[in-house]
């Protein structure tokens, strides 16, 4: 159990670290794109969302392989295809339960579904904030004219 839960700490740290570094270097650059797009019309705020919300997805993406590499080395899944789509679902807490890890191990899916909620709810935090100063800066525009 104490080796579970030190892997499970090793990969939440490293997804928190990707997270941490893949949204906080993304909001200069964020910047720079919604200062170039100017950001007014309808096509230009849906074409920023878009780019924020596949970033976002982009992140996600490498966390959940992370946990799948672990997975695939550390357990008796059959092949690495199998070891992405239960980290998949775990990660998302979706939980199907038609791939399931032995009682050595199935600890680490816990964590790594409480891994999964913390980060999406670090994301949608991110969303909503990007949405706002959207919506505030065509509040302001709106109200110059």
């Amino acid at each position: 159990m104490l080796f579970q839960i030190f892997i499970g700490s090793v990969l939440i740290s490293a997804t928190v670290v990707i997270h941490a570094i893949g949204t906080v270097s993304a909001i200069p650059v964020l910047r720079r794109l919604a200062f170039r797009m100017g950001l007014s019309g309808h096509a230009p705020r849906l074409g920023f969302t878009i780019i924020v919300v596949l970033w976002l997805f982009l992140l996600h993406t490498l966390e959940v392989w992370i946990w799948a590499v672990a997975y695939w080395r550390l357990t008796d899944f059959p092949d690495f295809e199998t070891a992405l789509y239960f980290s998949t679902v775990t990660f998302t807490t979706l939980g199907y339960g038609d791939v399931v890890l032995g009682p050595d191990w199935r600890l680490l899916s816990a964590l790594e579904a409480a891994n999964g909620i913390l980060l999406f709810g670090w994301s949608t935090a991110l969303l909503f904030a990007v949405i706002r100063k959207i919506w505030e800066a065509e509040m302001i525009r709106s109200q110059e004219r």
